[in-house]
C-alpha cells in the first residue's frame, strides 16, 4: 500500500511539472507569435495579418471543427457568444495596430491589466460583492497602468489609447466568457479566429501588399504557434491546478521585453517596467483572493 501511495504523489507531482512547462512553453509561444505579427504589420497591413494568421490557425482547427461539428449546433446565448466574437476580433485588432506604434512591452503591459479590469468590472456591472482588500488592489493595479501611459499633453498618445482600449475589451471578453462556461474550448477557439479572418478579408480589401514566399511563411507560423499555445494552455490547466500554474502566465512581460529588445531594438522605459510590476503584483493579489473566495480566474493570456 505505501509504494502505491508513493507512486500516486510522484504521479501527481508530475502532472503539476507537465502543467507548469506546458504553460511557460505557452507563454513563450504566445510572445513569439505577438513579436511575429508586429514584425509583420512593419510590411503589411493589420487587416492582411488578421486574415493570413486566421486562415492557417482554421485550417489546423478545420479536423476538429468537422470532428466536433455537432457542438455548434445548439450554442448557450448566441447573442452573447456573437458579441463575444465582436469583441474578441476588436481587441486583437487593436492590439497588433498598437504594435505598430508602440513596443511590444508597452502593449502587453496595457493587456496584463485585463485581471484587475475584470475585477473592477465585476463589481460595477455584476455586483459581485468585492472586499476592500480587492478594491485597494484594483486601485494600486491601476496606479500601475498610469505610470506605464506616462499621461501627459505631450506622452499620451492615440496608439497608447488604443492599446489601452483593447485591454479593456479583452477584459470584457473575460467577462463573458465567465457566463459561457458551458461552450466547448473548440467553439471559442475557431469562433475568435473566424471573427479575424472576416474583419482581416474586409480591411486587406482595401489595402493588400502581395506576400512574399517568405512572409507567407511568417504567416502562416504566427497562425500555427497561436492555436498550438491555446491547446498548451489547456492542457496545463487539465494537468494541473490553476493556482499552480496561472502565475506563469504573468512571464509574458519578461519575453516581450526580450523579443522587444532583440527583435526590435527596443529598450523598454522604466516607468513601463514599474508600471508592469505594479499591475502583476496588484493582479497576482486579485487572483489569490479569487481563488481563496472560489471564484472563477480571469486568464491574461494575449489576443489570439
Amino acid at each position: 500500500m505505501p509504494l502505491f501511495k508513493n507512486l500516486s504523489a510522484y504521479d501527481e507531482r508530475s502532472a503539476r511539472l507537465a502543467g507548469i512547462a506546458l504553460m511557460v512553453l505557452s507563454i513563450f509561444m504566445f510572445s513569439f507569435g505577438d513579436a511575429m505579427g508586429k514584425f509583420l504589420v512593419g510590411t503589411y497591413s493589420v487587416g492582411q495579418l488578421l486574415f493570413l494568421r486566421a486562415c492557417a490557425a482554421l485550417l489546423l482547427l478545420l479536423p476538429l471543427i468537422w470532428k466536433q461539428r455537432h457542438q455548434f449546433l445548439h450554442l448557450e446565448r448566441p447573442r452573447l457568444q456573437l458579441f463575444r466574437v465582436v469583441l474578441s476580433t476588436l481587441e486583437v485588432a487593436a492590439f497588433f495596430l498598437a504594435t505598430v506604434y508602440l513596443p511590444l512591452a508597452d502593449v502587453i503591459t496595457y493587456y496584463l491589466a485585463g485581471p484587475i479590469f475584470v475585477t473592477a468590472m465585476s463589481a460595477i456591472f455584476l455586483r459581485e460583492k468585492v472586499g476592500w482588500r480587492r478594491w485597494t488592489a484594483i486601485l494600486i493595479g491601476f496606479c500601475g497602468v498610469l505610470i506605464a501611459l506616462r499621461p501627459s499633453a505631450q506622452t499620451v498618445s492615440l496608439p497608447a489609447l488604443i492599446a489601452l482600449g483593447g485591454s479593456l475589451s479583452f477584459a470584457t471578453l473575460m467577462l463573458i466568457t465567465r457566463s459561457l462556461r458551458k461552450t466547448p474550448d473548440i467553439v471559442m477557439a475557431s469562433s475568435q479566429f473566424v471573427g479575424t479572418f472576416l474583419l482581416g478579408a474586409v480591411l486587406s480589401a482595401f489595402h493588400w501588399v502581395p506576400p512574399t514566399p517568405g512572409s507567407l511563411v511568417i504567416f502562416a507560423a504566427a497562425g500555427l504557434i497561436s492555436v498550438t499555445a491555446l491547446f498548451c494552455v489547456n492542457r496545463s490547466l487539465k494537468l494541473a491546478p490553476a493556482s499552480v500554474v496561472v502565475p506563469y502566465q504573468y512571464s509574458m512581460i519578461v519575453w516581450a521585453v526580450i523579443f522587444g529588445f532583440v527583435v526590435f531594438g527596443d529598450v523598454p522605459q522604466v516607468a513601463t517596467i514599474v508600471g508592469a510590476a505594479i499591475i502583476i503584483a496588484a493582479g497576482f493579489y486579485i487572483y489569490l483572493r479569487e481563488r481563496d473566495l472560489g471564484r472563477p480566474s480571469a486568464d491574461v493570456n494575449p489576443p489570439v
